[in-house]
This record gives structure tokens, C-alpha cells and sequence, in this order.
């Protein structure tokens, strides 16, 4: 069924015929909204949360997309008990419903009935997937993170020129501390480039560029915005930027609830851009108060420490030490001798033990001395040689000896000298020892060995 009828421009009738029914808005976007609910029906739809927004009524307002489109959705308040997590931006979910119309604004929609995740989003999972490397590194840790200043003179915000962010932190610093020197570096804070120009900006800064004042502090700030909205700063190469930048940095990214990798860099994080600017900016009416409180205890103590000196100095004044000093210093002038005495009696004493010690060490030496021990360690040498040469041609000659008379016996008992004396062993054709006449068959071939040479032969008969 075709909603509208498409024909050229040229066939196209510039006034109505007063035949032809003309259609209201109403009309034909409640025609729309039947075609929809009765075309489609209740539907499950999968896809990645965005945009997620919870009123203060309990509905819920979110977009659900993928790669190629998106749909908006609205979870009413009577139909969140389906809810088994919290719903939040880059979640994957798969949600129940039927795809209507919204007639007040002429935009389709999902009404969502029940909800359940299906996985992290593409977007949450690399959040998680880098936040989790990271943490690793030790990029998060707090030994690493840098202190404050708590009264700053002067600040860099790396922001959007034109945002919001912006002004609410301009005019906060403007009302609690006109004093504060305020340096803007102007940077985009979402879509592709992004993460670069802030990565950019912390260096430039963090070399302490010619011209400008030198900052204290520097603050990343940005309004609030869904997880692609907030992603440029998600990115590592601003992580990276943040752990390699010398100067203390506040992360003021989104709102309170929204958290960043920058966050969990970053020296320190603020929950929103205004709370960054009040953490920098004490308010004065405070400070006053503060000093004048200040004020006051040091100058309680400074009276109390002079009355304390004035009188410790009427004490001295008093004492004996004003009225007669010097002799007050006469037995500390006799100790000082009689150690100079002792000392000078001490020092003679040890030369003299030592003299005597070195002497005896020097006669010791002199009975000592290498040269002489040498000669005679040489002459023990040559004595030991001359015996160890001695035994050992002595035991060649016995072991030749007894080799001679070994070899002598052997050939005696050996089976050849038994063969020439006339005796002799026979073997069959497998090379078996023949003892008796019987081992052979006749017609077998055998071998007898004799004191010089063998005979092979047949056996014609065995008795």
C-alpha cells in the first residue's frame, strides 16, 4: 500500500481540483503512525545505547543505533521494573516493543516494554579495554600525581572558546579571585580532531612557550554530553599527554556522573567545570576572614614570646653571673688544665707503646724476610724432587719386572702353546666346539685346528 503517489513536476497541479481531498498534518501523520504499529508490530531491536536521559518523572529517554542507523526509544516509568542493570550510554541492549509515531513531533519511535543487556558497547568496551591497559602502566596511580597549588597566580584552560564550560568558569574566577591571571587555549573538544588539539595543547604548554606568563595549573575543561560526545577525551594520546605533562592538571570533563580516562590521569578531577573553577578560586570574603584570623594568632604569640624573653632576661640580670662573672670561671679555667695535663701525659704514653710495638713488629719482619724464606722453600723443592724421581724409576723397574714374568705365563698356559705341542680342537661349519664324536653327522664338513695351520674335511663315519 502506497502512502503518497509521486508524479513529475511538470504533471504536478499547482492548485487543487475541487474534487481532491486535501489531508491535514494530524491526518497524516496518525495515517503514518497505524501503518508503523500495524506493519511492524511488537519487535525485539538490538543495538548501542546513546544519548540516555532519565527525567525527573522516571522515564527514560535514549537512542538505540549501530553502524548504519539509529532509533529514538522512551522507556516509560510503569514498564522499568524489566530493568535488571542501570541504563547508561554505550550499553548494548535488546529491548521489546512496538515502533510507533510520536504525532507531536512527527518522530517515529520505539516504546520500549522490556529491556535486557546484550553486552558492552563498542564505545564502552575500548573504554574499558584502555582504561584497563592503562591502569596497568601505573598512569592511574597516585604516587605519580601532582599537588594543587591552593592559591594559584596563574591558569590555563584548554576548552571550547564558545561553550558554556567556558563562561561559567570565567565568571566564577571573575567573582572569587580577580586577581588570578586566566590564559584560554582554545581546542575543540568532540569529533575526530579533537584528541589531537588538546594532546597539543598540554605540550605546547608544558614547554613553557615564550611570551606567555608562567601557568600553575592547567584545567581540561568541557560541558556535559553522551559517551561520543565526551570521547575525545578518552582517547590515549591525551592520556598520554596528561602523564607526561610537568604542571599540575584538573580534569573538569562533563558532568558529575560522567567519568573519562582524563579523569582517572589527570592530577585531579572535578565533577563539574564550575566546581574546577571554585577548587582554583577561594572565595575572598573566606581568604579575609582567614587572614584576619591569621592576624591575630601571630601577633598573640609574638607578645607572648616577648614577655617570655623579657623575663628570662631579668632572671639573668639578677644572677650571680651579672655581679661576678670571672669567678664564676676559675674552676672551669683549672679543669681546662688539669685535662691539658692528663691529654699531654695520654699522648706521650701511647708514642711510647707504639714505638715499642713497632720495633718488635720490624725485628719480626727482618727474621721474616721473603729472600730467605724463598731459598729455603727451593732447597725443600729440589730435596722433594730428587726422591720423587728416585721412587718412581724404582717402581717402573719393579712393574716391569713383574710384567715380564706375567707375559711369560701366558704364553705358557696360553691355548696356542698347548696346539704346538701337539694338540689340537675341532669345530663344525657353524663354528661350535666339537668334544665328542657324536656332535658330527656324516656327510657334516668340520675344521681342525692344529699347532700351525687348520684342516677342513667331511666326516664319512663316526664311532
Amino acid at each position: 500500500m502506497d502512502l503518497f503517489n509521486f508524479t513529475p513536476a511538470s504533471q504536478q497541479k499547482t492548485r487543487p481540483d475541487s474534487d481532491e481531498r486535501i489531508v491535514s498534518v494530524s491526518q497524516i501523520t496518525r495515517r503514518i503512525k497505524n501503518l508503523l504499529e500495524d506493519g511492524i508490530g511488537a519487535v525485539w531491536v538490538e543495538g548501542e545505547v546513546s544519548n540516555h536521559r532519565k527525567q525527573t518523572s522516571g522515564h527514560h529517554y535514549f537512542t538505540l543505533k549501530d553502524s548504519g542507523a539509529q532509533l529514538a526509544c522512551v522507556l516509560f516509568k510503569g514498564n522499568s521494573g524489566s530493568l535488571k542493570v542501570a541504563l547508561g550510554d554505550g550499553m548494548a541492549l535488546q529491548v521489546f516493543g512496538e515502533v510507533t509515531v510520536y504525532e507531536a513531533r512527527g518522530q517515529y519511535q520505539m516504546i520500549v516494554r522490556q529491556v535486557r543487556q546484550s553486552g558492552v558497547g563498542a564505545l564502552q568496551a575500548k573504554f574499558e579495554a584502555l582504561k584497563r591497559r592503562l591502569y596497568e602502566e601505573g598512569l592511574f596511580d597516585e604516587e605519580r600525581k601532582q599537588d594543587i597549588p591552593r592559591f594559584p597566580l596563574t591558569i590555563a584552560i584548554i576548552t571550547s572558546p564558545t561553550g558554556a564550560a567556558l563562561q561559567d568558569m570565567l565568571h566564577i574566577l571573575r567573582r572569587r579571585a580577580p586577581w588570578l591571571r586566566v590564559l584560554v587555549y582554545p581546542v575543540r573538544v568532540q569529533g575526530a580532531e579533537a584528541a589531537g588539539e588538546i594532546a597539543a595543547a598540554l605540550r605546547h604548554l608544558s614547554n613553557a612557550p615564550p611570551g606567555l606568563p608562567a601557568v600553575d595549573t592547567i584545567v581540561i575543561a568541557r560541558g556535559g554530553g553522551s559517551l561520543e560526545d565526551l570521547w575525545a577525551f578518552n582517547e590515549e594520546i591525551v592520556a598520554r599527554a596528561l602523564a607526561d605533562c610537568p604542571l599540575p592538571v584538573i580534569s573538569a570533563v562533563g558532568h558529575e556522573i560522567d567519568f573519562s580516562i582524563a579523569d582517572f590521569v589527570a592530577d585531579l578531577r572535578a565533577p563539574t567545570p564550575s566546581a574546577a573553577a571554585e577548587l582554583l578560586a577561594p572565595e575572598g570574603s573566606e581568604l579575609r576572614a582567614t587572614l584576619t584570623q591569621l592576624h591575630s594568632t601571630l601577633a598573640r604569640r609574638v607578645q607572648q614570646a616577648l614577655q617570655t624573653w623579657r623575663r628570662e632576661l631579668e632572671h639573668f640580670s639578677r644572677g650571680p653571673l651579672s655581679r661576678d662573672g670571672e669567678r664564676l670561671l676559675l674552676p672551669w679555667r683549672q679543669q681546662v688544665d688539669d685535662a691539658g695535663e692528663a691529654l699531654h701525659g695520654a699522648v706521650s704514653s701511647a708514642t711510647s707503646r707504639l714505638q715499642q710495638k713497632l720495633e718488635f713488629l720490624a725485628h719480626r719482619l727482618e727474621r721474616r724476610r721473603p729472600d730467605r724464606i724463598l731459598a729455603e722453600r727451593q732447597t725443600r723443592l729440589q730435596l722433594c724432587q730428587e726422591r720423587l724421581v728416585t721412587r718412581l724409576q724404582s717402581a717402573l723397574t719393579t712393574r716391569r719386572s713383574r710384567l715380564e714374568q706375567c707375559r711369560s705365563q701366558l704364553q705358557a698356559l696360553g691355548p696356542q702353546a698347548v696346539l704346538s705341542r701337539g694338540f689340537s680342537y675341532t669345530q663344525n661349519k657353524a663354528g661350535k666346539l666339537i668334544r665328542e664324536a657324536r656332535e658330527l653327522s656324516p656327510g657334516e664338513e668340520f675344521t681342525t685346528h692344529l699347532g700351525k695351520g687348520k684342516v677342513r674335511g667331511v666326516v664319512q663315519s663316526v664311532e
